[in-house]
């Protein structure tokens, strides 16, 4: 056993309010985030107009966030891509959303497919995706007894709204 497993070091969401640069903590460490690539950025905005060109309308309680911080826990707060917020906003999101959109870069696979998909299974977000630019595919895992099922329909419900999205069409 090194040194760094025989001595943790666990910081705080107050610890992290105070560092430069872009990090994420889960549990007490903290994770770089990868720079944003253009394929991912340019994507992150399509995916998020067209969820928002499907929500405003038929959805007017839920709202689309991206790059905003979740505050999970003392220790835990985490970034997504996008965020889908339903019910009354507030001014700093510490309750789950209703979905998490993560555009995946061979920097963040680990990250998007293994951390924060536990995390968010765990935590109890309804729909969790994944977006690959580079593959144009998209994954889509719905919550159903506390486990992420991969989802086939394109059938989404944030409350009483009941909505389709083909996530895929935002794919370029």
């Amino acid at each position: 056993m090194g040194l760094v497993e025989r001595y943790p070091v666990r910081y705080t969401v107050e610890d992290w309010k105070h560092w430069q640069g872009d990090w994420e903590l889960v549990e007490g460490v903290p994770y770089a985030m990868a720079s944003p690539r253009p394929i991912n950025q340019r994507l992150l905005i399509l995916v998020a107009l067209l969820l928002e060109g499907i929500l405003r309308d038929r959805c007017p309680d839920c709202m689309v966030c991206a790059e905003l911080d979740w505050y999970i826990s003392y220790d835990t707060v985490i970034r997504p891509d996008l965020m889908v917020l339903c019910g009354e906003i507030p001014e700093r999101v510490e309750s789950p959303p209703q979905m998490v959109v993560e555009i995946v870069s061979p920097y963040s696979r680990q990250m998007d497919e293994g951390l924060k998909f536990e995390l968010c299974e765990r935590e109890g977000v309804k729909y969790f995706v994944l977006v690959y630019p580079e593959e144009k595919r998209v994954k889509v895992f719905e919550l159903a007894k506390g486990k992420y099922r991969e989802k086939r329909d394109r059938g989404f419900s944030f409350g009483e709204c009941k909505v389709e999205i083909k996530l895929e069409e935002a794919l370029i």
